[in-house]
């Protein structure tokens, strides 16, 4: 049924109303697009005016120099050169093959260098580029330039390659630098890491102070047409340096160390008395950081992994020894705090009977009445196994503690362990038992439960010699001259020290020490630490000396040392894995005295070493390069080997040095702990040579 017909006047009102709504639809849609408007031409101006700058400019970053690391003196220890060098961009490829091909003709690369790069491009992530050539020739550089359209995939760049001018005698202080890998990239997502030719530190200095030395990116602007042709070239913002890296090492002693280690497999440590920096940090044998940072190979790392020498090892801050009689001046100091009388004797019949067990000293015959003075001297191991049955190794620890064993220092160093100084404390929380007599015997030669690194041992001899709690220092701005004075008598001090003169000046065991320089004398201690078991068995047919055994069964030989002996000045500490005292003039006491001579009589050390290096095979690179070649001639290698490994692995964290110092440490407990009767450690004279 149909309504009434509408009136006008609803007509009117019905359209009237119809048409305010949409009006008002109208003017919101409006409102929208000019809020929108205003939106974008206003709040977002910045982000579409980059967008739109983008598009036109093609912004290129370009790496930062990095910041030197010098020594005390302004001398390099890490530089940068300036280089041409041509990287190749995996994602960037049309026709690898190709492009190989016409680089590998335009740069004049040989056939093996060719199957490395294309190797490296297989393994690669997408995004990382793979080093084609550095320290190309300009002539070569600008022709792949010229070419370059021809070579989407191939990035020519001209940049700084980091140099480490004293090489392999640097490594583990300095470390080296590489590309970032895909775990570097995601977390911090920086264009900066996939730029070709930036390198970040991967280990040592070059990692601790990666963010003091990395400086600022610059940018490279380039204004393109839509399709990326380029238009002209743009304003270059310039990078920002990194910071310069002052340490305390002093570069010529650094590599004189290095050198005289020898074919070693060692450390040395040396300490200025007046401040606690440190003058050297060596250790030896190592890798060469400027290989590094180029990219090594599968058959270099292969090389370095796989000697017995563990040559990727810092040993002064990740080898842990037993110090042997390198402690019984700092055990002599701690029994004269706890108030025994220095010039009361002890008989050293050559024995100590305690219980069932028998501990030897090294003169079979012993010492005959002794004292504390002598006991050092002739490093005599009965007098300190009495004293510390007596009293007792609790009454000790504190104090090898308050003179560096067991300590952490602040070191911008990757990698520290820090040994253990034992007590009743210790061993109920490590094996849920009691510190017996044994254990106290042992430690009191420094064998047993004790084991220290080389750097605690150089300021255990800088802290003895200078009588204040020295703290070492690696970095220039961080040393601390004004450390107070140990808490310890100086007549006590000075008795410790008048012992450590007479061991090389006054018959004592470190003879082979003493200084060819005229007026000045040097104070030290010998010592030795037993890596095996000796049975009584082997004790009745004659203990077999260390030149008859194979390398890793060789005793450590370990020497600290400090000179002028009369107002020290310089303090150091010598430690050579399984050196077992057996080559004289690559033996503990003449490298500690030829390091001295160097600080003292530069001339004097210098000739001195090079009499000797050609014995040696000759200097570091030299050795290096004959163990190098003979490696690849004794393998054959196929090749795949020739390709860069990857950096997933760094000399302070690879499976090398784990195996390395977990096989020490097991090797370490196994002595410590109980063994068969009349197998223990101590039962042969353990700190010295044998003698009648």
């Amino acid at each position: 049924m149909n309504g009434p017909p509408l009136t006008e006047a609803q007509q009117g009102y019905t359209f009237s109303r119809r048409a305010w709504l949409l009006g008002v639809g109208q003017g919101a849609v409006g409102l929208a697009l000019a809020t929108r408007m205003g939106w974008l031409a206003i709040a977002q101006n910045a982000h579409y005016r980059t967008l739109s700058e983008s598009n036109r400019v093609n912004t290129t970053p370009v790496p930062p120099r990095r910041g030197w690391i010098v020594d005390r003196h302004g001398v390099p220890l890490a530089n940068n050169r300036t280089v041409f060098r041509v990287d190749l961009v995996p994602e960037r490829l049309e026709d690898l093959e190709r492009e190989l091909r016409l680089v590998a003709d335009l740069l004049g690369l040989p056939p093996e260098e060719v199957e490395r790069v294309r190797l490296d491009v297989h393994a690669a992530a997408g995004f990382q580029p793979v080093q084609v050539a550095e320290n190309v020739g300009w002539e070569r550089f600008a022709a792949v330039s010229l070419r370059q359209p021809e070579l989407p995939g191939i990035a020519p760049s001209r940049g700084f390659s980091r140099a480490y001018p004293a090489g392999a005698a640097v490594a583990h202080l300095t470390g080296y630098v590489g590309a970032a890998n895909a775990e570097q990239y995601k977390a911090e997502h920086d264009p900066l890491l996939v730029t070709p030719g930036f390198k970040l530190g991967k280990d040592g200095l070059e990692k601790m102070l990666e963010h003091q030395l990395r400086g600022k990116a610059g940018a490279k602007r380039v204004e393109v047409t839509a399709r990326g042709k380029l238009v002209a070239e743009l304003a270059t913002r310039p990078d920002l340096p990194g910071a310069t890296q002052r340490l305390t090492i002093d570069a010529g002693l650094q590599e004189f160390v290095a050198r005289r280690l020898g074919t070693n497999s060692g450390s040395a440590v040396v300490i200025d008395c007046r401040d606690g920096g440190i003058l050297a940090l060596a250790s030896m044998p190592a890798y060469d950081p400027n290989s590094f940072s180029a990219g090594i190979s599968h058959l270099e790392w292969d090389m370095l992994s796989q000697d017995d020498h563990v040559p990727l090892m810092n040993k002064v801050t990740q080898g842990l020894y037993p110090p042997g009689s390198t402690v019984k001046p700092m055990h002599a100091l701690a029994l004269q705090a706890a108030g025994v009388d220095p010039h009361a004797r002890v008989n050293c019949t050559g024995e100590l009977r305690v219980g069932t067990g028998r501990f030897h000293c090294h003169v079979r015959h012993g010492h005959g009445p002794i004292d504390m003075r002598n006991a050092i001297v002739q490093s005599c191991d009965i007098y300190f196994f009495e004293m510390v049955r007596r009293l007792g190794y609790d009454r000790i620890a504190p104090i090898a503690r308050a003179m560096g064993l067991g300590q952490r220092f602040d070191l911008p160093l990757a990698t520290q362990r820090y040994g253990t100084v034992p007590d009743s404390a210790w061993k109920r929380r490590r094996y849920k038992s009691n510190l017996t007599v044994a254990d106290g015997i042992n430690a009191a030669i420094g064998q047993g439960y004790v084991l220290a690194n080389p750097l605690q041992l150089a300021v255990m001899a800088a802290r003895l010699a200078s009588g204040r709690a020295l703290v070492p220092a690696l970095l220039a701005g961080h040393v601390r001259p004004d450390v107070p004075d140990l808490p310890f008598a100086p007549e006590h001090l000075q008795l410790v020290r008048e012992a450590m003169w007479g061991v090389v000046n006054g018959g004592g065991t470190g003879g082979a020490a003493r200084l060819e320089i005229p007026g000045v004398a040097i104070a030290a201690k010998t010592g030795t630490a037993q890596v095996r078991r000796i049975t009584m068995a082997e004790r009745a047919r004659g203990v077999l000396r260390n030149e008859a055994l194979p390398f890793k069964l060789r005793d450590h030989a370990l020497f600290v040392c400090f000179a002028p002996a009369d107002r020290p000045r310089y303090a150091a500490a010598v430690v050579i894995e399984h050196g077992g005292h057996v080559t004289r003039n690559l033996d503990t006491p003449m490298i500690g005295r030829d390091i001295m001579t160097y600080l003292l009589d530069q001339d004097r050390a210098l000739k001195s070493l090079a009499a000797n290096e050609p014995s040696w095979g000759g200097d570091i690179a030299t050795r290096m390069a004959a163990e190098a070649d003979a490696y690849r001639a004794a393998r054959q290698p196929p090749p795949a080997a020739v390709a860069t490994k990857n950096d997933t692995d760094v000399p302070s964290t690879a499976p090398a040095v784990e195996q390395a110092t977990d096989a020490a440490s097991t090797t370490q407990e196994s002595l410590a702990t109980a063994g068969p009767q009349g197998n223990t450690v101590a039962e042969d004279g353990t700190t010295e040579a044998p003698k009648e």
